[in-house]
């Protein structure tokens, strides 16, 4: 009978073989795992059936199982088994052949023969050896690895960055940012591919005759199915080719490049200013609630929500350009006071929602256990709000400043249309009733990369402030 066991003892490079099995526990990555390792596994397959590890449990099952056989003891089973099954066709008053329970009989035999043998090798220590175990032990031998590293470098890439979980954690985040970025663009195009507006008719106008139109969608692909036209769509976004515009034959790219620089400076000026004015604000009428403190900035932050963009800019242009002559009244690149009333505008409605969100997230805090322990310790009240309640009041205002970011970026459009900034935005909507399919997508889509950049910072952001989040990062 054979006794031999089976030792898996790691080697040098059991680094590999630790992070391979984390990633297998997740679906996705066994995909991704064995797509960059195929040109391994044929061989490693090989030797995984020509070893004796492969073969030692079946030399040793083999052997029990004869054992088995010539003790009688399968035969005894299979007589019980027999007994059994006539037992039971007699309780039911059932016919049964004579040679149907002899089959049922020996069938059931064998599966007992086969689940006695595997619990003997189990407590004696011989195993099965599987093609993965095989495979993770291979992983833990130095010479194996340095072998196969060329052929399978983007396997052993994806170990060595998914090792540290804060890098695994961007990783899925950039990864994820990609498929939105490609469902918006997909999602965008087909809005505009169905919608009832011709870009021909509207650019060459009604009186443009069939042949005209036909050209004109020949030359800009739109005779094309649907599925050409995002693939072509696509391809270019990510290529940064973006082509032509319909209207002007403007290089998109290139007007890309000039407008949405404005956009993300005023949104970037507008979100630091709101930061700076909103929570200290937000601070303040929370640790001093129901004061006149408290009423007055909250007042203050009604009012900047319920304030119309347009209306404000208008104001601001009347007030402080045309009478004051403060500022002057549209944008100009060369004067940074032009950008002032812009970036007042835009952070104004920001401002008042991030204000409002800190006093909510500070005032659920600071009512918390550990604060009131802080307190009680003699901790005097401003350590205690900006190294215990702060921190952990942020991960809900950090959202909302991602999210009311992503808006400025989208609507911005009312505040450059005011102040006469050829921005991304205006952009945009200067497109849209043509429709520009190219233009409108390609400013859409490196908003929403922005948007994304943005995401990743602020999920990055809440495992600086959030410790349960790195714990749960480490731990996953």
């Amino acid at each position: 009978m054979v006794t031999s066991k089976i030792h898996l003892k790691p080697k040098e490079f059991i680094f590999f073989s630790m992070v391979y099995q984390k990633l297998m526990h997740q679906k996705p990555y066994q995909f991704i795992l064995f797509l960059f390792s195929i040109l391994v596994h044929p061989f490693t397959y090989f030797i995984y059936r020509k070893r004796n590890h492969s073969n030692t449990f079946d030399q040793a099952f083999a052997l029990r199982s004869q054992h088995y056989l010539e003790n009688g003891l399968v035969a005894h089973w299979q007589k019980d088994f027999e007994q059994q099954e006539i037992a039971k066709a007699n309780f039911f008053k059932e016919a049964v052949a004579a040679s149907q329970i002899q089959s049922t009989a020996k069938q059931l035999a064998q599966g007992k023969l086969q689940q006695q043998v595997e619990q003997d090798l189990l407590k004696e220590g011989i195993k099965q050896l599987t093609y993965d175990q095989f495979f993770i032990h291979l992983l833990t031998n130095k010479r194996f690895v340095a072998l196969t590293f060329l052929p399978a470098v983007l396997f052993y890439v994806v170990l060595i960055l998914f090792a540290n979980p804060f890098l695994q954690f961007i990783i899925e985040r950039i990864l994820q940012s990609f498929i939105v970025i490609v469902g918006v663009a997909t999602l965008v195009f087909t809005i505009l591919y169905l919608s009832p507006f011709d870009p021909a008719r509207n650019l060459l106008g009604v009186e443009a005759t069939p042949e005209q139109i036909a050209n004109f969608n020949r030359i800009h692909g739109l005779d094309q199915p649907y599925l050409s036209q995002l693939w072509n769509a696509l391809s270019g976004l990510f290529t940064f080719d973006l082509g032509t515009s319909f209207a002007g034959k403007e290089d998109i790219t290139h007007s890309i490049a000039t407008k949405f620089p404005v956009t993300l400076e005023i949104a970037v000026l507008s979100l630091l200013m709101a930061i700076a004015i909103a929570i200290p604000v937000g601070i303040i009428s929370a640790v001093r609630p129901n004061s006149y403190l408290d009423y007055t900035f909250m007042f203050i932050a009604l009012i900047g929500l319920s304030i119309p963009s347009f209306w404000q800019g208008l104001i601001f242009i009347l007030t402080f350009a045309l009478k004051l002559q403060w500022f002057p009244a549209t944008y100009n690149p060369h004067n940074w006071l032009s950008l002032i009333m812009p970036i007042i505008v835009l952070g104004t409605s920001i401002t008042a929602s991030i204000a409002r969100m800190t006093r909510s997230s500070m005032l659920e805090v600071i009512h918390e256990d550990y604060i009131i322990t802080a307190k009680a310790k003699g901790l005097n009240e401003f350590k205690v709000i900006s190294k215990h309640a702060i921190r952990n009041a942020m991960i809900p205002i950090i959202t909302v400043i991602g999210l009311l970011f992503g808006g400025m970026l989208g609507g911005a459009s009312v505040t450059e249309k005011v102040f006469n900034i050829s921005g991304i935005g205006s952009y945009i909507v200067d497109k849209q009733f043509i429709p520009d399919i190219p233009a409108i997508l390609g400013g859409v889509v490196y908003i929403a990369i922005t948007i994304s950049i943005v995401n990743l910072v602020i999920d990055i952001m809440y495992a600086f402030f959030d410790p349960r989040i790195r714990s749960k990062m480490k731990k996953s």
